[in-house]
């Protein structure tokens, strides 16, 4: 198989690096370009993360000597590549339009950034749980002038854990939601080590999160329309979410109630989550776990330190299963935050595109 060659822009940050650690011996990508800010451009990656990087894995050899690209250079970098992963720390209208640039120049983007997610025909992707909205990427090209480039987006970190156990217990109709995530803090791009403030510390507000963790699932679980050029928002379950940010270095716990329309059994949640095998799985794509959701049976499980890791980092942990006095069913979800929730999801997605076809290799495609 012919390697796709995949540019990281945003490459010094942490879902950048996270990124680096995924891609290096990747059996399906090459990383071929590495872009950052005017301030790392020029520099060697080594120099450019030196004092800085975050990874518990080593720098890997690979990228080492590699020169970081001035993420501005959008001509100079769709040169090079065949798509790119994007993860930068801009103002949300300045990350719009680096990102419909670099689609403009006909090169597919995969982004862990917010500045698109509710843009009508971006589409917003779980793998194993709306790969069909892909469909929209067509409509989105017209809009830009483009044969080739796009924009896909994943959701928030923070709706990755629920969010899947949820879509497992569709059919049994989820009206109403209330959760409260226990956030990491490399959500924040940061380590205890660098942030002794959270040491011994609870902070009960995160910018943005609980507006995203209200609406963008509503995208997510929302329908195509008739034109697939925008996605109709489903209007259930309603969801009510407070975020806070707690002194664990990776892991997204998140602890729900939920109400049934018809309220499902003990036994038939459990064989749901058990049999939830989807596309992702159906098509072996190299990051996809299997399986995907995963319950433990302890009464103290999840936990970060144990569980966030399960199915290399991608899998979803459940526990505490039990009924619930106001709603029908309260559990508890964990995720990998900068895995399954960034760095890992915008992998297994961008494997996605390229077996279904939407991404190409550049030489087999339009310039513009």
């Amino acid at each position: 198989m012919k390697k796709y060659q995949v540019g990281i822009i945003g490459a010094t940050g942490m879902v950048g690096q996270r990124l680096i650690t995924l891609l290096h011996n990747h059996p399906w990508f090459d990383i071929a370009l590495l872009a950052a800010s005017r301030s790392s451009a020029g520099k060697t990656y080594e120099e450019a993360v030196r004092g800085r990087w975050m990874m518990k894995a080593p720098l890997p050899e690979t990228v080492q000597a590699m020169m970081v690209c001035d993420a501005a250079e959008a001509e100079t970098i769709a040169k090079a590549v065949d798509f790119i992963f994007c993860a930068v720390s801009l103002p949300k209208d300045e990350t719009r339009a680096m990102e419909e640039g670099f689609a403009r120049l006909g090169i597919p983007v995969v982004s862990n950034n917010s500045a698109c997610r509710l843009v009508d025909d971006v589409p917003m992707i779980i793998p194993e749980i709306n790969a069909e909205h892909a469909q929209m990427i067509k409509a989105q090209q017209q809009r830009l002038g483009t044969d080739r480039g796009f924009i896909v987006v994943k959701p928030n970190c923070s709706i990755q854990s629920y969010v899947p156990a949820l879509h497992a217990l569709m059919e049994f109709h989820p009206i109403a939601l209330n959760v409260c995530t226990y956030q990491a803090v490399s959500g924040a791009g940061r380590t205890l080590a660098n942030w002794p403030e959270m040491l011994g510390n609870v902070i009960p507000y995160i910018g943005g999160e609980e507006e995203k963790s209200e609406q963008e699932p509503s995208k997510v679980w929302g329908q195509l329309s008739a034109d697939k050029d925008a996605v109709i928002g489903s209007h259930f379950p309603r969801i009510s979410a407070q975020c806070l940010r707690v002194p664990v270095e990776d892991g997204h716990l998140a602890a729900v109630s939920v109400a049934f329309e018809n309220p499902p059994t003990r036994a038939e949640i459990l064989e749901r989550w058990t049999h939830f095998h989807t596309l992702p799985q159906a098509l072996k794509l190299p990051s996809a776990p299997d399986p995907f959701l995963i319950y433990l049976e302890e009464d103290n499980r999840p936990q970060p330190t144990l569980d966030a890791e399960a199915g290399h980092g991608m899998a979803i942990t459940i526990g505490r299963l039990r009924e619930d006095p106001l709603m029908d069913w309260r559990f508890v979800c964990l995720s990998h935050n900068t895995l399954r929730g960034a760095a890992g999801g915008s992998v297994l997605t961008a494997e996605l595109l390229c077996a279904q076809g939407y991404i190409t290799h550049r030489d087999k495609g339009e310039n513009t």
